[in-house]
């Protein structure tokens, strides 16, 4: 049995605000009997990747003792928690929206480089990060082997094929997600939770996604940008169904518990990994769809 939280808040552009946030949340969720404890993506600001500012480059640090990945160690640790935590990574002169893995007892199981990056009106993360090159990874934590993908990756079925095929037993997507600049008619929210409610489904494991909260404001080369994040961070058990779920305003912990053996008999039995036929998909492969053989 493993008890799982998302957590979910409004970002001010105040690094130890956020993080002292954050560790608020993390202990309710350990007071609530959480085991795995989401926080969401680049909790540390505001979501800065609205504008192309070279000055926003030095938010980045390297992994290497970075003081809010070493504040959740300790946390981790004290508490008995397996903690996912995202931040801005520097590595020489690439840069990577990245995730660390902290074990239940303050251990750094390793680094998740995100893979798919977005680039449009409000979201201009190709300004800021390199493509990811860890691949997606599994995570094996004192509760459970884990996956875990970063906000854009939660679109693609592939990145959550690809890490429940390597055996994690729940997912877990980080999120920085909202209203669009461009287009205010366009809201996103029940789109972006049924694409994941999908993955739980399709790959019989249980999802995990916290998002952020709130208005932020950001000064651009072409004045102010604004997006207001939707928040609905949820927890989606192994058939898609909506466990526990947020509002698109207020701070949220969420807690669902799991029997992961009985969801692997379900799985098992369920046949959609055992009916797989990998040698008819290589189509996937390409960009264009065109037949790989010819």
């Amino acid at each position: 049995m493993v008890t799982v939280s998302a957590l979910q808040f409004a970002c001010t552009d105040d690094v130890s605000s956020n993080v002292e946030t954050a560790e608020r949340l993390v202990r309710a969720a350990h007071q609530k009997g959480a085991n795995i404890i989401l926080i969401q993506e680049l909790f540390e600001g505001y979501y800065f990747c609205q504008a192309q500012m070279e000055d926003f480059f030095q938010r980045a640090k390297p992994r290497k003792e970075h003081p809010t990945i070493m504040r959740m160690q300790n946390l981790a640790k004290e508490l008995g928690v397996v903690i996912p935590v995202s931040f801005f990574e520097e590595a020489n002169n690439a840069h990577y929206n990245s995730i660390v893995v902290i074990d239940a007892d303050g251990t750094d199981l390793g680094l998740y480089r995100k893979s798919h990056i977005p680039d449009g009106p409000g979201y201009q993360e190709k300004f800021y990060f390199n493509p990811g090159d860890t691949g997606f990874k599994v995570f094996q934590t004192k509760y459970a082997k884990i996956g875990v993908g970063i906000c854009w990756d939660q679109w693609f079925p592939e990145a959550a094929r690809a890490m429940v095929l390597q055996g994690a037993e729940i997912l877990f997507y980080p999120t920085a997600i909202g209203s669009e600049p461009q287009d205010e008619g366009l809201d996103s929210r029940d789109h972006w939770k049924r694409v994941m409610q999908g993955h739980a489904g399709a790959n019989v494991v249980p999802l995990v996604a916290s998002n952020r909260i709130g208005k932020e404001i950001i000064r651009t080369e072409h004045g102010k940008s604004e997006i207001t994040f939707y928040g609905n961070s949820f927890i989606a058990g192994p058939t898609g169904e909506l466990i526990a779920e947020a509002d698109d305003r207020e701070e949220a912990v969420l807690i669902a518990q799991f029997d992961l053996d009985k969801i692997k008999s379900k799985r098992c039995s369920w046949g959609v990994f055992r009916d797989r036929r990998p040698d008819l998909y290589k189509v996937l492969l390409t960009l264009d769809g065109s037949n790989v053989s010819s």
